[in-house]
């Protein structure tokens, strides 16, 4: 057990690999096609098969919509492509994910494991930064998101708010969300997940 705990995190290769296969298995336990998947969460069929064959990375937007369909929070699905997580997490063991390209980071502080019902990320958003989410991927899922440096716009079910160091905005999740960084800093955020 110590010695897993001393391990470094995983290499960002062997995550994405891992990833990519999670979400061909979890298509093929419903019995789905990816023509099936492509209908409901409008992914392109082409970029869902280069997804499966870790021939490309998802963004951000593209996990969530995966998430929607196949019932988990990303993190929980991340925590599917970790070894078994330790109850002590180290610093240097917390899975960190990017998205280059929209200018997403999110570290799992606590990732999801059996018998817990909450979760602790810390997000990072570079300036312009705008995640939309169509629909949460657990109905009635409980957020808090606590700002701990810059400014962060979160929008929920239509309602806006613009959050500044300190602030705290907190509900339960039925509807779109949208995420973004009106700038002129980075923001830093930690989120608590908690599954209804």
């Amino acid at each position: 057990m110590r010695a897993a705990e001393e391990k470094g995190p995983q290499s960002p290769d062997h995550v994405e690999a891992r990833l990519a296969g999670r979400l061909a298995e979890l298509r093929v336990e419903r019995g789905w096609s990816l023509d099936e998947v492509a209908q409901q969460t409008g992914v392109s069929r082409s970029t869902l098969s280069r997804l499966e064959h870790a021939q490309i990375s998802p963004t951000a937007a593209v996990l969530g919509k995966l998430c929607g369909a196949y019932g988990r929070t990303m993190s929980q699905l991340l925590a599917e492509v970790e070894s078994e997580p330790p109850q002590l997490v180290r610093s240097n063991r917390q899975l960190v994910w990017r998205d280059e390209e929209a200018g997403f980071t999110r570290r799992s502080v606590s990732p999801p494991h059996p018998g817990l019902k909450g979760e602790i990320l810390e997000g990072f958003l570079r300036p312009g930064a705008d995640i939309p989410y169509d629909r949460p991927p657990v109905p009635g899922l409980e957020q808090h998101i606590w700002i701990l440096d810059g400014t962060l716009q979160v929008t929920v079910d239509g309602d806006a708010h613009e959050l500044q160091a300190g602030d705290c905005l907190r509900f339960r999740l039925y509807g779109p969300t949208r995420f973004r960084n009106p700038g002129p800093d980075p923001v830093r955020y930690t989120i608590m997940i908690i599954l209804p």
